[in-house]
């Protein structure tokens, strides 16, 4: 006959099925066992993914979301099991990630009475969540009606999850006990999904393109986009900025640095650009229309900020709407908010300026300072190799060239740690035509759950990829790295290792507080990360201060985990990026001087 909690749970699995799950991580308990029993069963139609630690598999299932682009769920057992799946929650939410969280609870009779392992796990994570839903106690009287409700909860969840903007949605299911019985039913055949039409995508507004295509033509302005998990339609937006005349300013995670598409309008270097006095003075623009979250460079958020905010228009444009959890406006200056899909209204609004002339005199000072840049750039990494000095911003570099040797018809992933690796990453990623999709963690940009992001994307590309970061997000997170030797996964891990939190070094918490500065900001931990990389079976690879293309591209084309480890000193690194951001002044200047005279 079974328990009654087996044809509750497979009723529920079913519809989150139908709704497009395929792959569910476990981070394995004795609560949650109906549900491990249902997705280990002979039939189950998912995937499932061991994991030792809640806080990781949470992550790791994130990564597959956001690689994928689908909702993919995690269960735990109860108690603070459940609890460490709140940073990953967060991200979702931030990040717009479609993540379903299933906890498993005790029954009502047992909460709030001193029961072992039971905290309060209802609505747990707050706004957090897109929804959240405390289910009821499978009981054979009312089976029937039950088993409706936990379908109905499914759907939902799963639409929750994936309706823009994506992001995480909690099922709470309290259990009592037995959890499980002698024998193991197989997982029937699950009915075809029931007919449902998916909201479609805000539509642009005829009289807005219309009223934007008249006012746009003949003004200086800037086409900014910023990070996307789902990356933005680049196609579509660079094709806008030709019919404008415009610079694309492109975030290395927007997906508008590399790809096919034409790019001869995408501005890579803007963080050098506006550090540089002259330029940034010169490039004001009178309108930003802007695509995706804030930008990862502070110096061109503070520039646009801060330059003439009452001369410049600022223009959002959001699928997700001011109304939503989609609000985008950091610095508190947008002048109007544009619920539209980013593709379509960037197709409508070129069409609407079709026969329109640009004039393209303010990209073309865009694109001059930012080809002097990024020549000047490669030109100050080589030099700095060349005197034999481990450089943060090498890497990039190497492997940007690695992977697009290394990409196949699959295109190949990278992933940003946060902290300094993401800004390298913003510095020295320069344009490319290899399919080299760049994501990240920077929703709530924490350094926790970095690897296990990386982990779960791996597990979810059919091609390399490669993950950049630092010493203490990489200690943060050393469990996430247990499921690449457990399901036989590939990663290529390229460590930069400064010994303490890099970043702090180039804040003023370095020179506003020199005597305490390097024990409670800077933070050596003084350990031998090799030890770590033994731990979970992989190679670990000491890099040089040169060009280390070859012994990437040779680890990603190796199967499980290569940690290739490059060690710098954090001091020095901030006097290194001074020397690379000068050079490129230099050159940013002598674009500037014809206009100047």
């Amino acid at each position: 006959m079974g328990l009654p909690a087996d044809r509750y749970v497979r009723a529920l699995l079913e519809s989150l099925y139908q709704g497009g799950v395929r792959h569910v991580v476990v981070a394995p308990g004795s609560r949650n066992t109906p549900l491990t029993t249902a997705l280990t069963a002979a039939g189950s139609p998912f995937r499932p993914w061991l994991h030792l630690d809640e806080r990781s598999a949470a992550y790791f299932a994130l990564g597959m979301a956001r690689q994928l682009g689908e909702p993919v769920a995690v269960t735990c057992t109860s108690g603070t099991a459940a609890a460490n799946f709140l940073p990953a929650a967060v991200e979702a939410r931030l990040s717009r990630v479609p993540l379903i969280l299933l906890t498993a609870d005790r029954p009502p009779e047992a909460r709030d009475v001193g029961a072992s392992q039971t905290v309060d796990q209802v609505g747990m994570f707050g706004s957090h969540v897109k929804w959240a839903a405390d289910l009821p106690v499978a009981e054979q009287g009312a089976l029937d009606e039950l088993v409706r409700y936990a379908r109905s909860a499914g759907a939902r969840a799963a639409a929750v999850a994936s309706e823009a903007p994506a992001g995480p949605a909690h099922l709470n299911i309290p259990f009592r006990e037995p959890l499980i019985e002698a024998g193991d039913a197989p997982f029937e055949g699950i009915d075809p999904p029931a007919a449902r039409i998916a909201a479609p995508p805000p539509a642009p507004s005829s009289e807005v393109v219309q009223r934007l295509a008249a006012m746009l033509p003949g003004r200086r302005g800037l086409i900014v986009c910023g990070p996307e998990s789902a990356p933005l339609p680049a196609g579509e937006i660079v094709a806008l900025g030709a019919a404008l005349g415009w610079p694309v300013v492109a975030d290395p995670l927007s997906g508008l640095r590399t790809g096919g598409h034409d790019r001869s309008g995408v501005i890579d270097c803007a963080d050098a650009l506006v550090r540089e006095a002259g330029f940034a003075s010169a490039a004001v623009p009178q309108v930003v229309l802007r695509f995706g979250a804030a930008m990862t460079s502070k110096p061109f958020n503070t520039w646009l900020a801060t330059t003439h905010p009452d001369r410049v228009h600022r223009i959002v444009v959001d699928a997700a709407g001011p109304a939503t959890a989609g609000w985008r406006d950091p610095d508190l200056q947008a002048d109007e908010s544009i619920e539209a899909d980013p593709g379509a209204f960037a197709s409508a609004l070129t069409a609407a300026l079709a026969g329109h002339a640009p004039d393209r005199a303010y990209l073309d000072l865009w694109a001059t300072a930012n080809d002097a840049a990024r020549t000047a750039m490669r030109q100050a990494v080589d030099d700095i190799a060349a005197a034999g000095e481990p450089f943060e911003g090498r890497p990039v570099l190497d492997l940007a060239a690695a992977l697009a040797a290394s990409a196949g018809p699959s295109g190949a992933t990278l992933v940003a740690g946060n902290s300094m690796p993401v800004r390298d990453i913003d510095s020295f990623l320069f344009s490319m035509e290899q399919d080299v999709r760049v994501v990240g963690t920077r929703g709530a940009s924490g350094i926790d759950g970095v690897v296990s992001g990386a982990v779960g994307a791996a597990a979810a590309s059919d091609g390399p990829v490669a993950l950049l970061i630092g010493d203490l997000s990489f200690l943060h997170d050393l469990n996430g790295l247990w499921p690449v030797a457990r399901h036989g996964l590939n990663l290529t891990v390229v460590l930069v290792n400064n010994n303490g939190g890099g970043i702090f070094s180039f804040l003023p918490q370095r020179t506003a507080t020199p005597a305490r500065f390097d024990e409670w900001w800077g933070t050596p931990h003084g350990l031998d990360l090799s030890h770590a990389v033994a731990l979970h079976g992989g190679r670990h690879t000491v890099l040089g201060a040169g060009a280390e293309v070859d012994a990437i591209a040779a680890a990603l084309a190796r199967p499980g985990l290569d940690v290739l480890e490059l060690r710098t000193d954090r001091e020095r690194n901030v006097a290194l990026h001074g020397q690379v951001w000068g050079r490129a002044a230099e050159a940013i200047r002598a674009t500037l001087a014809p206009v100047e005279a």
